[in-house]
């Protein structure tokens, strides 16, 4: 079990057919795993019962459920970063809420933490289509030129952190998918802690695919260039390492 509370931000949009299982397959995970926790749900402008379903599939549990509801359409980045700011746990880790991930693979980010600060999974079957795959792989190529992270599979839906890791990236910048590289960039220049493991992907079932669209692909391209910039301007390593406590 981990030593501290924890903030699980699930993004959704449109989610309305995946939510039962989501949420019914993650709370008992989250009793298991924490001594206190809580869910924070972060709609983004759904126009079916995401809310709704998500709410009765905590059951018992519906006072751990906290919801964030945009107005409209904001996209992925923005959706996640808005969770993780709300966030109020000493953990905070999200999951995508499409179904592709298995809860139960939050224990094995766990099992990281007495040696991590950022524990984060990487895909080791990725459920999507290959030319997702190749798009992934172009992504990452760039992520290793501009910004000098290392990582596998760097956009991977499924993290876990502790509070440490977002003090010292505050302010979070990437309005877009990026977040996970200003994530990593931001955890790696702090001297923190980076542990990754291999997680299970599975084919979406049900809803709407998003993303792999040209201009979206070209938009976050030019946001690449555009973040790195911003990065060198606006934000800055903290000056002495990020004190983290020992786990009991």
């Amino acid at each position: 079990m981990l030593d501290r509370p924890l903030s699980l931000v699930v993004p959704a949009h449109n989610e309305a057919l995946n939510m039962m299982t989501v949420i019914a397959k993650t709370v008992p995970v989250l009793e298991g795993l924490a001594p206190d926790w809580e869910i924070v749900l972060v709609d983004d402008g759904s126009t079916d019962d995401t809310v709704v379903v998500a709410r009765a599939a905590m059951g018992a549990a519906a006072g751990r459920l906290r919801v964030i509801s945009h107005d409209g359409k904001r996209g992925y980045g923005i959706t996640v970063a808005d969770g993780l700011r709300a966030a109020r746990m000493g953990y905070v880790a999200f999951m995508d809420g499409d179904g592709q991930f298995d809860p139960a693979d939050l224990r094995t980010l766990a099992g990281l933490m007495p040696t991590s600060d950022l524990a984060a999974g990487w895909r080791r079957r990725r459920a999507d289509p290959s030319y997702r795959l190749v798009i992934a792989g172009v992504f990452n190529v760039l992520v290793r030129a501009l910004y000098g992270v290392r990582v596998r599979d760097i956009d991977c839906g499924l993290k876990l952190m502790r509070r440490e890791v977002l003090d010292a990236a505050g302010p979070l910048l990437a309005r877009s998918a990026l977040l996970n590289t200003e994530l990593y960039f931001k955890c790696q220049r702090s001297g923190l802690r980076i542990q990754q493991v291999a997680v299970n992907h599975y084919p979406r079932v049900a809803g709407v695919r998003s993303g792999a669209r040209l201009i979206p692909i070209l938009r976050a391209i030019r946001d690449l260039v555009w973040l790195r910039f911003r990065l060198a301007r606006h934000w800055r390593a903290p000056s002495h390492a990020v004190p983290v406590p020992e786990s009991s």
